[in-house]
């Protein structure tokens, strides 16, 4: 067997040949890698030191790489794979002063550091630079001091958008006095909170830091201080090219359209994957961080140094587990936007709350988000909040309809809890530990007690006195299917013959066209427009049902009603759900009086209301340990019926009834939901804590990790931890590894996926690759796929053709044997013995 400094000699020889360094001279070129003496390594050296960096006189092994005028560039220093690669950094620094490289790796074959010895810190890197990328960070000096000082004012934006606009007759000499021109020209000037954000950045930049924090409401125009971020940077030549990077597709044109209003002709943006061959032209590049991480894309479709600035847009969700590693990969100065403040840094009790509660995981990604941008103290670099927003008028605040039936009282308290996940695709879907959350929560009387209850005290269009524009979030595709059915027919009752089922829609990822419903229903124009009033601006269709997809960046300012028909537990999702009605809107009608003169009929948004069905606000107001609490009735005891308001909802079924249990409206004043007030309250536990797992955590050297775990935390008399004691305390009812576990603890993963989740996941890759036709039993199907990867006994049967044995195999029946397919009985079977892993099925 190998040992370290094998592997590491191993990996690092095969790192320096990926990156286009050469040992040999070859067709390619001369060799670029000499030793510490300046002269070439030939094979016969290479073949006299074996495995064993150590055996040199210094410790290690110093390579050096020159240019192309074979001058020095760049010191390796390689280290076995015990070693951190930073214990060899001053000796490094000495020998690279010595021969005149500005350059150092700092590598021991599994974390490997770059050091550009004029520019600060070494920073770690997933691959070696290539001689070209070496080059050319080499040649690219910024400005520091530039960045720090260009004068930047209200019309940052706005000149470059109309370099004359202050010569133009119709303006009058401020924004406020030219309201007309800005509007009709589109112009664009920025607000004195994001001009104020801008400043906060280049005084950071002045005091040396590199990341950077805007913690900015929702609705208060991050993607137009953005605008003025990225400008600064390119104008100041501290930039050559601009990455912006979101986690939704929606997102990603959004980005495209306001980056070309406010910045062309000065500066050109692509999306990245309808210009994968020529992004190289641009100025600016949006994309997901999904794109970027499907099949490790960006790895070989970018170098670490093609962007100078990167943008996370959503920062908790687009630097969260794998895409941190997208985020890192790039050198170059680091923004994170977020609409979700520290203040929802809430300290959980360690005693009291279990591994796998999606409260704790929350947590964590928040606080990681801090740490990314080198805010560990919990202070964003700049602070914006939806209560600065409200106080200055540019942003309004909701009316809390809180409304649990009894059945979502009981499920709370069952532990019904939401997690939310991210699909390549960007839309989040739910998943539940309460196994039976789902049969529960889908009683139909449940459902048409939640829509009833919204139609019966939802917000209606000041101008036509219909129900407001609605956005539901559901629990999941199917709910959000069932409540669109019962929605629709309580619209019949209601108002017979004005919508004919377009009253609510389906707006999910199973829908077709989807996307282009959102945008048609913040244009007004889903299914038509209204019926009610002719020539008035409103959607014939009043509400989207959705999961997820409206939650981030949706911008629809005339919504009237939000409503939780789901439970939520992270408190991302909660402010964006909330930041959905928060901006303000003109509800406005052009019409001529019976005089035959016009007339314009205005009506302001004052506020919104935000329907609570799980007693979501409650949680974020009340459960944690605040100053002040909102007091709220508690959920009355026994049955009785829901029914009446001009709704026949006995027409319905359901084996249980579900009253109504709760209804209770309050409008949210100036000092804000509560939620938006708190400070986090630090909270430690002995993992997070350890700073030798925190740093070998951040720098992926998971052996270090595991070692130091089994070696200094794992057995001792003060809590005798052990893996298996974690696995019953999370429980996970599978095999789990420590390596799991602390990307568990440190949001690297958002959940331990159950047995059966992982089971689905399967099976889902399997019918893609196999497709069943029509006539197939997919129910059939699928429990023959997980049984045989679960039951080593029934795999024994099957391989030996021991089919009788299936009488009495507990797992298997006969008859559900042959209800599979014949063909597929042989194919599941090749197929999971090929590509699956049975041992972390075991239990």
């Amino acid at each position: 067997m190998l040992n370290n400094e094998a592997h590491a000699r191993i990996k690092i020889n095969k790192l320096l040949e990926e990156a286009g360094w050469r040992f040999f001279d070859t067709e390619e070129g001369k060799a670029n890698i000499l030793l510490e003496n300046h002269v070439k390594i030939t094979q016969q050296e290479v073949d006299a030191w074996g495995n064993d960096f150590e055996k040199t006189k210094s410790g290690s092994l110093d390579f050096l790489l020159v240019d192309s005028d074979n001058k020095p560039i760049c010191v390796l220093e390689a280290k076995k794979e015990k070693l951190h690669p930073l214990v060899a950094k001053e000796q490094a620094r000495k020998y690279a002063k010595t021969v005149g490289a500005q350059f150092i790796i700092l590598s021991n074959g599994i974390v490997h550091y770059l050091w550009d010895t004029q520019k600060g810190n070494p920073k770690p890197i997933y691959k070696f630079p290539s001689p070209q990328e070496i080059g050319a960070i080499k040649e690219w000096n910024p400005d520091r001091n530039a960045l720090a000082n260009e004068p930047v004012t209200e019309d940052f934006i706005a000149i470059v958008q109309m370099p004359d606009y202050a010569e133009r007759p119709d303006w009058n000499g401020s924004v406020e006095k030219s309201k007309d021109f800005v509007w009709r020209n589109r112009l664009r000037f920025l607000r004195a909170y994001q001009l104020k954000a801008v400043k906060y950045l280049q005084h950071a930049v002045s005091e040396g830091k590199d990341r950077f924090l805007f913690e900015m409401a929702t609705g208060t125009g991050k993607t137009l201080t953005s605008a003025a971020v990225i400008r600064l940077f390119l104008r100041t030549k501290n930039a050559r090219r601009v990455l912006f990077l979101v986690d939704r597709l929606e997102l990603e044109d959004q980005a495209w359209k306001a980056f070309t209003n406010c910045l062309k002709p000065d500066y050109t943006t692509f999306i990245y994957k309808e210009n994968k061959s020529d992004w190289h032209k641009a100025d600016i590049i949006v994309t997901t961080i999904q794109s970027l991480l499907f099949d490790n894309k960006y790895r070989y479709a970018f170098a670490p140094s093609d962007f100078d600035l990167i943008i996370s847009d959503e920062a908790h969700r687009s630097i969260s587990g794998n895409a941190r590693a997208v985020f890192e990969y790039f050198h170059g100065y680091k923004l994170g936007l977020t609409a979700t403040p520290k203040d929802y840094l809430k300290g959980v009790d360690p005693d009291k709350v279990k591994d796998n509660d999606p409260r704790e995981i929350e947590r964590r990604m928040l606080r990681d988000t801090y740490s990314t941008f080198g805010c560990e103290g919990g202070e964003p670099t700049y602070r914006y909040s939806l209560l600065d927003g409200v106080k200055d008028g540019f942003l309004i605040n909701p009316k809390v309809i809180d409304a649990r039936t009894e059945i979502t009282t009981q499920l709370l308290s069952d532990e019904g809890y939401a997690v939310a996940l991210t699909t390549e695709e960007g839309e989040e879907t739910e998943t539940f530990v309460s196994r039976d959350f789902e049969k529960k929560f889908f009683s139909e009387k449940t459902n048409q007690v939640f829509c009833k209850t919204f139609l019966e005290n939802a917000l209606h269009d000041p101008i036509t006195n219909e129900i407001g524009k609605t956005i539901i979030f559901a629990v999941s595709q199917n709910h959000a299917r069932k409540l669109t059915e019962i929605l629709n027919e309580f619209a019949e009752q209601l108002y017979p013959g004005k919508y004919n089922s377009d009253f609510a829609v389906q707006v999910t990822s199973q829908v077709g066209e989807a996307q282009q419903m959102t945008i048609n229903f913040t244009n007004n124009n889903l299914n038509g427009k209204t019926t009610w009033l002719e020539g008035y601006k409103s959607s014939k269709t009043r509400i989207c049902v959705t999961v997820g997809m409206m939650t981030t960046g949706y911008d629809c300012p005339d919504l009237l009603n939000l409503c939780m028909m789901r439970p939520i537990f992270s408190p991302a999702d909660f402010v964006q759900i909330k930041g959905r009605g928060t901006r303000k809107n003109t509800f406005e009608f052009k019409h001529k009086n019976e005089l035959g003169e016009e007339e314009i009929l205005q009506h302001e948004k004052d506020f919104f209301k935000l329907f609570d069905f799980f007693a979501n606000c409650e949680y974020f107001e009340e459960k944690f340990d605040y100053d002040e609490k909102l007091k709220l009735p508690k959920p009355k005891q026994g049955g009785g019926e829901g029914g009446g308001g001009g709704v026949d909802i006995d027409k319905y079924t359901s084996v249980r009834p579900d009253p109504l249990a709760v209804l209770n409206e309050q409008q949210i004043g100036y000092e804000g939901m509560r939620i938006d007030r708190e400070l986090f309250k630090k909270f430690t536990d002995r993992i997070v804590m350890d700073d030798i797992i925190k740093k070998n955590v951040e720098l992926g050297n998971w052996e270090q990790v595991v070692s130091h775990i089994q070696h200094e935390i794992f057995d001792k008399p003060e809590e005798y931890f052990n893996l298996e004691k974690l696995r019953k305390a999370a429980k996970i009812d599978r095999k789990t590894s420590i390596r799991e576990v602390v990307e568990h603890i440190f949001g690297i993963i958002p959940k331990f996926k159950s047995k059966d989740e992982l089971l689905e996941e399967e099976f889902d890759k399997f019918i893609s690759i196999y497709p069943p036709d029509e006539d197939i039993n997919i129910r059939a199907l699928k429990y023959f796929f997980k049984a045989y990867i679960v039951d080593n006994e029934l795999r024994k049967i099957i391989e030996a053709k021991d089919f009788q044995s299936l009488q009495t195999n507990p797992t298997l029946s006969i008859s559900q044997f042959k209800a599979v397919s014949a063909k597929y009985r042989e194919v599941i079977p090749a197929y999971i013995k090929d590509y699956i892993n049975l041992d972390k099925f075991a239990a």
